[in-house]
């Protein structure tokens, strides 16, 4: 089966061709990082609109690089949540359009769980159950994973996501928009037992993160103690690099001792980890341990139509979508329930 992915889920329309949900014939990936940089985030109304330029010539990027035409696609796989909701309904919309065009069947899929499937589907002869282990700049979460689409939640972040912290993080530190490259960088040439920083707990979910306390106690090293964001930056260089490394080794130490811990707890055989933080060369070497340890391909850590694709193989029971499919800016890993429509028909 061939499968077009596409996904719009944020800042990258990304389109790709896979066949049989694990080879990939083309994945393209149309990023507006350096459009976006000027406003030190993601602004989402200009986001649509770059959805809008972007979208038709990325899928016949994707389409040329793969060297098949339309008529050879046997299925579309788009996003449909969570995210952004304006550029969301981009990818949706162009999704629908071309099933109607082309006359094929589209799935909708949850964009998070497909993150978790960019590292099974990089690897091969692996066990379950498994851990998986989702650090991303808007998630950040454990689940246990019995097979593709069945996972039970062990624990989830109640306040930040690992990657938007590392976003505020380089702000802070006058560093440029997408600040988690920009941190591990920093982070290289600092000592990252200088300042004693540390992840919060919280009481009851031994799973559960928090990485607001600790951003704060940043925001106080850096602009000093009356906590002012825009108030002028109070360390040297060499204490930046300090900083980051202290930060990073703390959020991601947290995440690993968490993650480790519930992979023995919950019987786990091995751990997936999705996510553009798994970029992260450090939060690698923190879960090199004595349980095997997935990671995506090349190119399919940061958000991309690879993994969609290769997770619409999975999805896809045979009917396409309703057309009154929706997307969501928030959605349970895992969630079948499509649109109003396909709820009603579930509870009937």
């Amino acid at each position: 089966m061939l499968i077009l992915g596409i996904e719009t889920t944020c800042d990258e329309t990304a389109c790709a061709l896979v066949k049989d949900g694990r080879q990939i014939l083309s994945n393209v990936i149309a990023s507006q990082s350096a459009f976006h940089e000027k406003f030190g985030g993601v602004y989402p109304e200009m986001a649509s609109r770059q959805h809008v330029d972007c979208i038709i010539p990325t899928i016949q990027r994707a389409l040329d690089e793969a060297q098949v035409t339309s008529d050879e696609i046997d299925l579309i796989a788009v996003a449909k949540g969570p995210g952004l909701i304006g550029p969301l309904f981009i990818g949706l919309n162009a999704a629908k359009s071309l099933s109607l065009a082309w006359k094929i069947p589209f799935v909708g899929v949850n964009h998070v769980e497909a993150h978790l499937y960019a590292a099974m589907m990089s690897n091969e002869g692996f066990e379950l159950p498994a851990l998986g282990v989702v650090v991303s700049g808007g998630h950040t979460f454990l689940v246990r994973i019995l097979d593709v689409g069945d996972y039970e939640m062990i624990g989830t972040t109640v306040d930040d996501a690992v990657g938007e912290a590392f976003d505020k993080v380089a702000a802070l530190l006058d560093l440029p928009y997408p600040g988690g490259p920009q941190v591990e960088a920093l982070a290289k040439g600092g000592d990252a037992t200088r300042f004693p920083y540390r992840a919060g707990k919280v009481k009851g979910h031994p799973f559960d993160f928090s990485f607001s306390g600790l951003k704060t106690n940043v925001l106080y090293t850096v602009k000093g103690q009356n906590g002012d964001k825009r108030g002028k930056t109070t360390i040297s260089e060499e204490e930046k690099r300090d900083v980051a490394a202290s930060f990073q080794e703390a959020a991601l130490g947290d995440i690993a001792a968490k993650a480790l811990n519930a992979a023995k707890e919950y019987g786990c055989l091995s751990i997936f980890v999705g996510g553009g933080v798994s970029c992260n060369r450090r939060l690698r070497e923190l879960l090199d341990g004595t349980i095997p340890v997935y990671w995506p391909g090349k190119g399919l850590s940061l958000d991309n139509g690879a993994m969609i694709a290769g997770l619409g193989y999975h999805v896809f029971s045979g009917e396409s979508d309703p057309l009154d499919l929706e997307p969501k800016a928030r959605i349970p890993i895992g969630e079948r329930a499509s649109s109003s429509s396909q709820m009603a028909r579930d509870l009937s």
